[in-house]
């Protein structure tokens, strides 16, 4: 059985894309943060979340564009898809998403709305300046990502 439950706060507004063709789909990709019971730090002074990549397709999706803003705490029931491609540079990168099957509010719209006004404000936004070298590349739809960067695995 695959089966996942999950509950967390979207970690920026969901990126949605529409399918080419007569009868287009909608298809939604967000990344919840989902808290940890435990805390990594030996002193318990941080919390710590695992960012789980999602997508939705559908209905769905035009749901999550519609009403899902970054903050805002959702729940999740889907299956786990694992997947491959081989990059630029010739490496396979392995990836891991929940395909979204249901989806639903989490909190009331007030505990929401003051969960995310509590938060502190971004900058405001910087003129666009003209891209750098890593920004630009093929249309592939894949984001650079840069080196050096280390992540845990999810399991032993």
């Amino acid at each position: 059985m695959n089966k996942v439950i999950l509950m967390g706060r979207l970690t920026r507004d969901p990126e949605v894309r529409y399918s080419a063709g007569e009868s287009s789909m909608a298809i939604a990709r967000f990344t919840l943060a989902v808290d940890r019971r435990f805390r990594r730090d030996r002193d318990g002074n941080d919390a710590s979340a695992d960012f789980i990549s999602c997508v939705s397709f559908g209905k769905q999706a035009e749901f999550a564009e519609k009403y899902f803003r970054k903050g805002l705490k959702i729940a999740v029931t889907g299956r786990i898809q694992t997947g491959s491609y081989t990059n630029r540079d010739g490496q396979k990168v392995y990836t891991t998403e929940v395909v979204v099957e249901e989806q639903e509010f989490a909190e009331s719209k007030s505990a929401s709305d003051s969960y995310i006004a509590a938060q502190p404000r971004a900058e405001a936004p910087r003129q666009p300046s003209a891209p750098s070298p890593e920004d630009v590349g093929d249309t592939d739809g894949f984001m650079n990502i840069p080196d050096g960067i280390d992540e845990e695995l999810p399991f032993n």
